[in-house]
């Protein structure tokens, strides 16, 4: 892996080349949008990373907590890309718990097995509202 430690990488660059998002404009939008802090604090997407440095990223319901491990800038295969972070135990177990809790939630609240047809929904709206329209 080419590491360019003088210089330093973009931070939505590295996101890229780590593969948390699919693309650069897409890691931009997230630095930008605040979904990803820099050592605790809000970043800009131009911000260099340097080594060791904590990063946490919101991805859709997950928060995790990385540390950088190495810098690249260069889009590698997934199994080098994993090499360039390092996630913490404290994230991974948090994970884990709001996942759980997530399945729990979902176990609490089946979904029916298909849509209602056109009188059920008539039927739904009129106890919603009351049986007045």
């Amino acid at each position: 892996m080419k590491e360019k430690a003088s210089e330093g990488v973009r931070l939505d660059k590295w996101l890229w080349a780590a593969r948390f998002y699919k693309t650069r404009a897409i890691a931009r939008e997230m630095v930008e949008g605040g979904k990803v802090h820099y050592n605790g604090q809000r970043s800009k997407p131009s911000k260099l990373v340097e080594l060791n440095a904590m990063l946490t990223l919101r991805q859709g319901n997950d928060e995790k907590t990385v540390k950088v491990l190495a810098v690249t800038e260069q889009r590698r295969p997934a199994t080098d890309a994993s090499q360039l972070y390092e996630e913490t135990a404290e994230s991974i177990a948090k994970r884990e718990k709001v996942a759980l809790a997530r399945k729990m939630n979902a176990l609490t609240m089946p979904h029916p097995d298909r849509r209602p047809d056109k009188k059920e929904r008539r039927d739904l709206m009129k106890f919603k509202h009351g049986g007045n329209e």
